[in-house]
C-alpha cells in the first residue's frame, strides 16, 4: 500500500470520529454557556450537531491530515470555538471553568462511547463480520482522538488554560490570560519540536491502553 493509499484509507477510518469528537466537544462547551446565562453559541446556530458549522479549515482539516501523512506518534486538532461571551455568565470566573470542562468531559464521555463500538466490532456474529474490521478501527481511532481531546493543557484558549485562568488567583490568572494570542502558536511549536509528546506521551498511552482494555483489545 503506497502512502496515498494509506492516506485515503486513514482518512475514510478516521474522518466520522474526528468529526464527532470535535463537533459534540464545542456543542458541550454551548450547551453549558448557554445553561449558565450566556446565548451566544445559540443564538448564533451552534449548538447542532451539523459538523460544518463547526470545522475549521486548518485545525479539522489540514493539521490532522498532515499529522497522518507524517506518520506522527501524536494526533491533534481542534475546530471553529464556540463564541462565549464569559462576562454574560452568571459567575463569570467559576462558570469559565464549567464551560471550559464542558467539551473534555463530554469526550470522556465520547471515548466509552468508541469503546463499546470496538467491543462490539468484535463480538458481531457471522452475517455482520465483514463489518467487524472497520468498526473496530474506527472504535480506536475514536478513543484516540477523544483522549487527545480531553487533555487539559494549561495554554490558554485551550480548555485546560480556561480553566487554570478561571482557578488561578488574579494576579496569576491575568498573567496567564495574557498568553491566549500566542496560545495555538505556541502549541503547534511543542507539538512539531516533540516537546509535546515527551510531557503528554506517558499519561496518554496509559489512558488510551486503557480505554483498549475495555474494549477487549490485550
Amino acid at each position: 500500500m503506497n502512502d496515498i493509499d494509506g492516506f485515503i484509507r486513514g482518512l475514510a477510518i478516521w474522518a466520522i470520529p474526528v468529526l464527532f469528537a470535535i463537533t459534540v466537544h464545542e456543542v458541550a462547551h454551548g450547551w453549558v454557556a448557554w445553561k449558565r446565562g450566556d446565548p451566544t453559541a445559540m443564538l448564533m446556530g451552534r449548538l447542532t450537531l451539523n459538523p460544518l458549522k463547526h470545522v475549521d479549515p486548518f485545525g479539522t482539516i489540514l493539521l490532522p491530515g498532515m499529522l497522518l501523512l507524517l506518520h506522527s506518534p501524536f494526533l491533534f486538532g481542534y475546530a471553529k470555538p464556540v463564541p462565549v461571551n464569559f462576562a454574560g455568565l452568571r459567575d463569570p470566573k467559576r462558570d469559565m471553568v464549567l464551560v471550559a470542562l464542558a467539551g473534555p468531559l463530554a469526550n470522556v464521555l465520547m471515548a466509552f462511547i468508541w469503546t463499546f463500538v470496538l467491543w462490539l466490532g468484535a463480538h458481531l456474529p457471522g452475517p455482520l463480520a465483514y463489518l467487524s474490521e472497520p468498526m473496530q478501527l474506527m472504535g480506536q481511532a475514536g478513543i484516540l482522538i477523544n483522549v487527545v481531546l480531553f487533555n487539559l493543557i494549561p495554554i490558554p484558549p485551550l480548555d485546560g488554560g480556561r480553566v487554570a485562568v478561571g482557578l488561578l488567583p488574579a494576579g496569576p490568572s491575568m498573567a496567564l490570560s495574557r498568553v491566549e494570542p500566542y496560545g495555538f502558536l505556541i502549541l503547534i511549536v511543542l507539538l512539531f519540536t516533540g516537546v509535546l509528546w515527551t510531557v503528554l506521551g506517558p499519561a496518554f498511552v496509559v489512558v488510551r491502553g486503557l480505554f483498549l482494555h475495555l474494549g477487549g483489545m490485550p
